[in-house]
């Protein structure tokens, strides 16, 4: 007799055409716009507050481990992240990109195979402004 769970699972992967197993590990906040063909490995880590757009998969290469996704990652529309890679927090994959490799925080990663082109705003180094110009009532 198959279980509440496992009914719902098979019943929505039918219906979004996604396959994410129910064992994965996800953390809140993940945004899925157009869940049709998004496949994650079962070993997959997915930290909080990513988003995932259709077609992507999150896989393995040969025998190679899952990947494992920071916080606040955007991947997007046909990404395909393979093998024992890291991808740190406030990076953003682009459409079609093959990310073969691990990639630092904030990382703007394009291309096959993908490689970084730029850092995301988040990750950008802030220039620190003297207070005592604030306080003067100077802006």
């Amino acid at each position: 007799m198959m279980n509440t769970w496992t009914f719902q699972h098979r019943f929505w992967s039918v219906v979004t055409g996604a396959e994410i197993p129910l064992d994965s590990e996800i953390e809140g906040g993940l945004m899925i716009p157009h869940p049709n063909g998004i496949v994650i490995h079962p070993q997959s880590k997915i930290g909080p507050n990513c988003l995932i757009f259709q077609q992507v998969t999150l896989g393995t290469r040969g025998d190679s481990g899952a990947p494992i996704i920071g916080g606040r990652v955007d991947i997007g529309a046909g990404a395909r992240v393979l093998g024992d890679v890291v991808i740190r927090d406030y990076s953003k994959i682009g459409a079609n990109a093959l990310v073969l490799s691990s990639f630092p925080e904030g990382s703007v990663l394009v291309g096959i195979p993908a490689r970084r082109v730029g850092l995301t705003k988040k990750a950008r180094p802030r220039k620190l402004r003297s207070r005592t110009r604030f306080a003067a009532g100077q802006n």
